[in-house]
């Protein structure tokens, strides 16, 4: 649960900036690129094979179909044997029928692959997003992620639907078309494919520029989702404060920025197209001359004339369509390259091997740690303290001293950037995901809740109870003590959640991560202003609550309202970087005073 957690700050040791990683990162060639693409649909190597044997078929078919039609001419037509014209015109019928069918074929085929693909795509990168610490979170905006995982994995998809056995086929029938122009007559085939190497030195120099920009609008597109997701999540305090002339603004500057960018990409998309109309057009300008000299030296025949003119037409007709599939390609490309950021990201967070073991005894030990958001600002220095079994620690401090930071620590949202942090008694780093959060519980002031029900949102990272029925359940929920908080909701169990929403108070919302936390009877629990927005007598209950828990428990409370840690039964001063034990509250209240009056 604690990935989800959002922190303003981040940590010095942590680089996940994707606009960073972008800047700082070599640029690989598009063959490089592609080969770790193909590699992501690697079981998919027999549908692509079919689906490229079918485009060979149809390419053949297609290329064969000019000889035909010159050979008619020459010996048919020319001769008035309208018996043979009428049987090669069955026999031309029949192939581009058969062409028609493994057309349909490898675009059936390559439908299915391209949606798979999606679906791979997307689930890989979200099951890495899953993987990615905290601090990645706090450097990217959610909106450009989201535009990641659903915007530019489309246009892969329509890529690899669309447009790649097209791309395969176009380039397939030009290698041929060329072939055969070379083949009839070298002179006048050298003379006929001049224009082609225009145009790949063309393609060649303009590509990168065309990728760029679309890089640059799949960019501008995910900082526009960023600026809508963000505007209707704080769409309550614009409100309040009538600030909406405010988000206005902003997302009409992210709109104007993305429309600049798209018409950049759209113009830079759309400049193959008339660069490989005119060059074709000069293509079939230079055979009809060079053809018709030919001819009137008795070098050439009409019927040659037509079918070169044909495959001249089976050549270039490819290359524009490859311009359009080309720009196809490079988006396809862009959006590949912001996939690749996150999926080539690894968390700092891995799980250590055994290591260091501390014999105090104690369920949690801080031992001379250190951390640090920025490197010119380090938080906390030279911490060291120990929390022993069933007892209630404060935090208290003034804001921005470091005692969240210290219960992230504690959770291991963050590592220490100096220093090690015990749980009982084993480096925190060695223990599994499962089985830190399992041993550790962790409310926040404004707790995170999925889209369900109050069942599912209680059982939520809590295996044990996922088969459970909701009176087994409730009877659970009883033995904890819990449920004359499960009284306040209006349908217990079967309560509707909208998470973001206020279908329930920010105070139920509490609740339920309360007892989503205690029903895993954690060896720590830390409640980080969890009571800032529950009632007086809801208080008192979580109180009676919370004295009920494991007599194994270390209860860590981080608050401002003093009786909220008067029961505590050691407090600590969090400031400066410093952690100090305060010793009663009296004393703990005049360190509070003193350190008002300093500042």
């Amino acid at each position: 649960m604690f990935r989800f957690m959002i922190h303003n700050r981040v940590p010095a040791t942590m680089k996940y900036n994707l606009n960073e990683v972008t800047a700082g990162k070599e640029k690989t060639s598009t063959y490089a690129a592609l080969v770790k693409l193909l590699d992501m649909i690697s079981d998919e190597k027999k549908n692509l094979w079919m689906a490229l044997a079918a485009i060979l078929v149809n390419s053949t078919l297609l290329l064969l179909g000019p000889l035909i039609v010159g050979h008619t001419i020459d010996n048919y037509v020319r001769t008035k044997q309208y018996h043979g014209v009428l049987v090669y015109a069955g026999i031309l019928l029949a192939m581009y029928l058969l062409a028609l069918c493994t057309g349909y074929f490898q675009t059936k085929l390559m439908g299915g692959v391209g949606q798979r693909m999606l679906y791979k795509l997307r689930n890989a990168v979200f099951n890495k997003l899953q993987e990615l610490p905290v601090s990645f979170f706090n450097q990217n905006k959610a909106g450009d992620l989201i535009s990641r995982v659903n915007n530019d994995t489309d246009k892969l998809n329509q890529f690899f639907s669309q447009s790649l056995m097209q791309f395969v086929g176009s380039i397939v029938t030009m290698t041929g078309a060329g072939v055969c122009l070379l083949v009839i007559h070298t002179e006048l085939g050298a003379a006929a494919l001049v224009p082609a190497v225009i145009i790949l030195v063309f393609t060649m120099l303009v590509s990168p520029w065309v990728k760029a920009k679309n890089a640059l609008n799949l960019k501008s597109t995910g900082g526009m989702s960023a600026e809508i997701q963000e505007s209707l999540n704080n769409f309550k305090v614009i409100i309040a404060f009538n600030r909406r002339d405010y988000f206005r603004k902003r997302f009409d500057e992210a709109n104007q920025h993305n429309y600049k960018t798209a018409i950049g990409a759209g113009l830079a998309n759309n400049v193959f197209i008339p660069v490989y109309g005119l060059l074709s057009s000069l293509a079939q300008l230079i055979v009809l001359a060079f053809g018709i000299y030919l001819i009137s030296k008795g070098q050439f025949t009409i019927g040659l004339l037509v079918s070169y003119f044909s495959y001249t037409t089976n050549f270039y007709n490819p290359l524009r369509q490859l311009a359009a599939l080309w720009s196809s390609f490079q988006v396809a490309m862009a959006g590949w390259d912001r996939i690749s950021q996150i999926l080539t990201l690894e968390t700092d967070l891995e799980q250590q091997p055994a290591g260091l073991q501390s014999d105090s005894g104690t369920v949690l030990e801080f031992k001379d740690v250190h951390f640090a958001y920025t490197p010119e600002n380090e938080i906390l220095h030279h911490i060291s303290f120990k929390l022993e079994k069933g007892k209630t620690y404060a935090l208290i401090g003034p804001t921005g001293g470091g005692k969240t930071t210290t219960a992230s620590l504690i959770a291991r949202l963050y590592d220490p950037t100096q220093g090690t942090v015990f749980l009982n008694g084993r480096d925190i780093r060695t223990y599994t995901a499962e089985e830190r959060t399992q041993k550790i519980g962790f409310i926040l002031q404004e707790p995170f809740l999925f889209s369900g029900t109050v069942r599912e949102n209680i059982i939520y990272g809590n295996a044990q109870y996922k088969d459970f029925t909701n009176a087994e359940l409730e009877e659970v929920i009883r033995k904890a003590k819990l449920s004359d908080l499960l009284s306040l909701f209006e349908t217990g169990l079967d309560t509707p959640v909208i998470s973001g929403s206020d279908s329930i108070s920010l105070g139920q919302k509490q609740l339920i991560a309360f007892m989503r936390a205690v029903l895993r009877n954690p060896d720590v629990l830390i409640l980080d202003e969890a009571t800032a927005n529950i009632d007086t007598i809801t208080e008192k209950l979580l109180s009676t609550i919370l004295e009920q828990l494991s007599k194994d428990t270390v209860l860590v409370i981080i608050a401002h309202r003093l009786n909220t840690i008067e029961n505590a039964d050691e407090i600590f001063f969090v400031n400066s970087g410093e952690v100090q034990r305060a010793g009663t509250l009296q004393h703990a209240m005049d360190m509070l005073l003193t350190d008002k009056r300093k500042s």
